[in-house]
C-alpha cells in the first residue's frame, strides 16, 4: 500500500538551504547604497554595549519583512530559522519580534522619525544626483490605510485607520516626501506647507517643475506659491458657487467633443490668488437607470492650470497620475506590506510606515542601478518570484560563504553583483 500521494521520498538534511537567496542580492545593494551605516548614524544609539545597533532592527525589517513578504513582525521568527540566508546577510543574531515592536514605539517616542527622514534624503539625493533630469513632477495624494488599533480615528471613508500623505516623483517614482496622518485628519490640511516641503528635498541643480493634484489641493496658497517659483500645476477643481457660475457662462461654441462627453476651456480666479488661472472643464452625461424617463444629467470634472497647451493635452497629462502617483501607493500600501501596521500606537506606526517608504525607494534604486533593464518595470511581488525567492545552497569552502543557485540564474545574479560594486565604488 502507497503512504504517499506522488511517489517520491522525503529525507532532512543538515546542509544549510535557504528558499530566499535572492535576497541576499538585494542587501549587498543596501551595503552598496551605505544603508546600514547612514542607519547607524542618524537613529539613536542602544542604551548598552550589548544592545542592538539601529540598523540591526530595521535592516531585518527591509530585507525579510517588506521585501521578503512578510505580513506580520511575528514572521521575523521564522526568518530566524533560515540559518543560510543568515549567513549571508551576516546576520549571527537577529532581534527578536517582540524586540522589534519595542524599538518601534521607542522611535517613535524619541527621534527615529527624524533620523529616518535624514537616510531617506540621503538616499534620494545620491539618486537624482545620478540622472540628467533637472526638472521633476510632483505627484501629491492621500491613501487611507484601514486598521482597527485603539488609538486609530475614523476616516472620512467611515473607516478607522490613516490617512498618509504621500509625494512622488513621476520622472522615477520616488516618494520625495511623506506624512504620516492620522485618520479624521481633513485631506486638505497642510497641503501647502507638504508642498514646500516636498520641493526642499530636491539637491541643488534639481527643481520640482509641475505639480499634479486631487482637489484637496485646490488652494489658494498653493496656487500663489506655484506662480511664484513659476511651477506648473493641474489641480483637481472644486464646484464652488462662483466655479458653477463659470461653468453656467460658457457659450455653448466653446464645447468640444471629447471621448464621451465634452471639453471646454475657461478662466477663474479666487478670492486670495494673486494670478487667474485656465479651468479645463470636461462634462459627461451621468449613467441613469435603464428605464429612467427623465433627462440625463451631467457630471463635470474640473482641472485648475497654469500650464499651456490645448484642453486635450492638459487632461492626458493631468491622468496620468493614474499611473504616477495612485498605482505607486498601491505599490507601497500592498506590494510593501503597508496595510498592515503592526503596532497599537500612531507614533509607532508612523515610524513603520518611514521605513516602508524606505523600503519602496531603495527598491526603485535597487531596479534602476542593479536590476537587468528588462525588470525595472516589474513590481516587488514579480521581483520576489524571480529573484528574492531563489533556492540556494549555502557553503563554506576555503574560508569563504558561497552561495551555490541554479545554472541559469547565475549569469543574472552575477550581474547584479557586478552593478552593486559599481554602485559602491561611485
Amino acid at each position: 500500500m502507497p503512504q504517499t500521494v506522488l511517489p517520491f521520498k522525503l529525507e532532512a538534511t543538515d546542509e544549510q538551504l535557504t528558499a530566499h537567496g535572492g535576497l541576499a542580492l538585494f542587501g549587498e545593494f543596501l551595503h552598496a547604497m551605505h544603508v546600514p551605516q547612514q542607519l547607524n548614524a542618524a537613529l539613536p544609539a542602544p542604551g548598552s554595549r550589548i544592545g542592538y545597533h539601529p540598523s540591526q532592527f530595521v535592516e531585518p525589517l527591509l530585507l525579510l519583512l517588506l521585501h521578503g513578504g512578510g505580513r506580520t513582525l511575528e514572521d521575523l521568527r521564522q526568518i530566524r530559522e533560515d540559518v543560510g540566508l543568515r549567513t549571508l546577510l551576516r546576520f549571527p543574531v537577529l532581534p527578536s519580534a517582540d524586540a522589534t515592536g519595542d524599538w518601534l514605539r521607542r522611535m517613535g517616542e524619541k527621534t527615529g522619525l527624524a533620523g529616518l527622514a535624514v537616510v531617506n534624503q540621503q538616499q534620494i539625493r545620491r539618486a537624482l544626483k545620478r540622472d540628467l533630469i533637472t526638472d521633476y513632477t510632483l505627484d501629491l495624494d492621500a491613501t487611507q490605510i484601514v486598521a482597527e488599533k485603539q488609538d486609530a480615528h475614523w476616516t472620512y471613508k467611515g473607516e478607522r485607520g490613516y490617512m498618509p500623505m504621500l509625494g512622488h516623483l513621476a520622472e522615477n517614482g520616488l516618494v520625495i516626501g511623506e506624512e504620516f496622518r492620522e485618520g479624521n485628519e481633513a485631506l486638505a490640511s497642510r497641503n501647502f506647507e507638504f508642498t514646500q516641503a516636498c520641493a526642499a528635498q530636491m539637491p541643488k541643480g534639481k527643481r520640482i517643475a509641475p505639480v499634479r493634484a486631487d482637489s484637496a489641493a485646490y488652494q489658494a496658497a498653493v496656487f500663489n506659491w506655484c506662480e511664484a517659483q513659476k511651477v506648473a500645476f493641474a489641480i483637481g477643481g472644486v464646484q464652488d458657487t462662483a466655479v458653477q457660475a463659470v461653468i453656467a457662462a460658457i457659450p455653448d461654441t466653446q464645447w468640444q467633443p471629447y471621448r464621451d462627453g465634452h471639453l471646454a476651456d475657461t478662466v477663474h480666479c479666487m478670492a486670495k490668488t494673486t494670478h487667474a488661472f485656465r479651468l479645463i472643464v470636461l462634462r459627461r452625461p451621468v449613467q441613469q437607470d435603464l428605464f429612467a424617463t427623465e433627462a440625463p444629467s451631467l457630471r463635470y470634472t474640473l482641472i485648475a492650470t497654469n500650464r499651456a497647451g490645448t484642453p486635450e493635452e492638459i487632461v492626458r497629462w493631468y491622468t496620468q497620475r493614474g499611473e504616477t502617483s495612485e498605482n505607486r501607493i498601491k505599490e507601497l500600501t500592498l506590494g510593501f506590506g503597508m496595510e498592515r501596521l503592526p503596532c497599537g500606537t500612531f507614533a509607532a506606526n508612523a515610524v513603520f510606515f518611514r521605513i516602508g517608504v524606505l523600503a519602496d525607494n531603495l527598491f526603485v534604486l535597487f531596479k534602476l542601478l542593479a536590476l537587468p533593464k528588462a525588470w525595472r518595470q516589474c513590481q516587488v511581488r514579480t521581483i520576489r518570484w524571480r529573484l528574492y525567492q531563489m533556492a540556494g545552497n549555502v557553503v563554506r569552502h576555503a574560508g569563504a560563504v558561497m552561495l551555490k543557485v541554479q545554472q541559469w540564474l547565475w549569469g543574472v545574479c552575477e550581474e547584479i553583483r557586478t552593478r552593486c560594486a559599481e554602485v559602491a565604488q561611485t
